[in-house]
């Protein structure tokens, strides 16, 4: 699945409306979840039929179109079954119990509710909010795919306006020559990451560079009258300098993630729970910012894409191992540098992790299996 998004240009009137749509779906996705708390052994389908029921009752869930109300309500029960499955798992500390939400962004439409021009520039809502036609502005160019590949448009609100992402059903490949080369990946708060090459990449601390600014426009916040047209006009100026912040940290995490799988046939990282180091509270912005889940979750995604092998190991004594013998050298975390007294290695403290990570990813695949995915796509060709 592609997700192509779009700037939607529109007027006052329509982005009301859309706000409209969305504070609806909000409230078919909350209704939803009370008729599971309410009804025992209510399933999927309990949820999506009470949809139906909800647009009877109430006026202003009829204008919603239908299969935006069944979206909201698989929603509801994806949040749902996330809880179930994380009380199989035995997950530690909370499961995610689902909750009532007082705040939406979004609407989901499936393959109904909106229709797109001839020249895939514009797209018009045509549910009974009557939303209308509204210019669509990016650099995608939705030509390149059929209508019936769009299985689902979403409108979504960010603090610098409203746009339109459309869930194209393509299996996104691209074919690169194999390097040959492996790769292993410690990441870390000095240093982004460093591989096991010795070479490392320094990390962009969005969050860190801008806080000034964000703590200048938050004390503007505070200063303005509650209900006041000032104190909203502060508040969207705050809300879009953090999103700012926000894509600054995804298009890193984005154009490394890339650069790494490409150049490498296979990467191994650490394993790492982030929600639990993020526990440590004289650590948790800066782990927070650096965003290693985002960028695990890329290296996975381009590894897919690219046909290369993507291994996550245990992260457990990668740092206090030697990567040359293997003699367990016991480290404070303030200490950046390994020194084995055994056979006399001497290296940066996350080179040595990066190399044992990369040995571990060697071991867990097997050194047969790292050109597999690129020797197959080669030979279909």
């Amino acid at each position: 699945m592609l997700v192509l998004e779009a700037k939607l240009k529109g007027k006052t009137e329509q982005y009301s409306l859309i706000d409209e749509a969305i504070r609806t779906a909000l409230f078919v996705r909350n209704k939803a979840l009370r008729l599971w708390i309410d009804v025992k052994g209510s399933d999927k389908y309990d949820l999506n039929k009470h949809c139906a029921v909800l647009a009877k009752e109430f006026d202003f869930a009829k204008k919603l179109n239908s299969t935006a109300r069944q979206s909201s309500a698989e929603r509801s029960w994806s949040a749902i079954s996330r809880y179930f499955d994380n009380c199989k798992k035995k997950v530690s500390g909370k499961k995610g119990y689902p909750k009532f939400k007082k705040r939406g962004h979004s609407v989901e439409y499936k393959q109904s509710g909106w229709k797109l021009s001839e020249d895939r520039k514009h797209i018009t809502l045509t549910d009974g909010f009557k939303i209308g036609r509204l210019k669509l502005v990016g650099s995608r160019d939705l030509n390149f795919y059929q209508i019936e590949q769009i299985k689902r448009v979403r409108l979504v609100k960010r603090a610098d306006g409203y746009y339109a992402q459309f869930c194209v059903d393509v299996d996104r490949r691209e074919e690169v020559p194999p390097f040959k080369t492996t790769i292993g990946l410690d990441v870390g708060l000095n240093y982004f990451y460093t591989d096991s090459n010795g070479q490392t990449i320094e990390n962009p601390r969005s969050l860190r560079k801008s806080e000034r600014q964000l703590k200048k426009l938050q004390r503007k916040v505070s200063k303005r009258k509650k209900g006041s047209a000032n104190r909203r006009k502060a508040v969207k100026r705050l809300a879009r300098k953090h999103l700012q912040v926000s894509r600054q940290r995804k298009d890193f995490a984005i154009k490394t993630a890339r650069c790494v799988v490409r150049s490498n046939d296979l990467i191994a990282y650490e394993d790492l729970q982030v929600c639990n180091m993020i526990k440590n509270h004289k650590l948790a912005k800066s782990i927070s910012d650096a965003s290693w889940s985002m960028f695990r979750g890329w290296v996975e995604y381009f590894g897919k894409v690219f046909g290369k092998v993507t291994v996550a190991v245990p992260p457990q004594y990668t740092s206090q191992n030697c990567s040359t013998c293997g003699t367990l050298v016991k480290k404070a975390l303030s200490e950046r540098t390994h020194q084995c007294s055994h056979c006399g290695t001497v290296l940066d403290r996350d080179h040595n992790a990066a190399l044992n990570i990369l040995a571990i990813g060697l071991n867990r695949v097997g050194h047969t299996q790292i050109s597999t995915p690129v020797e197959s796509s080669t030979s279909a060709s």
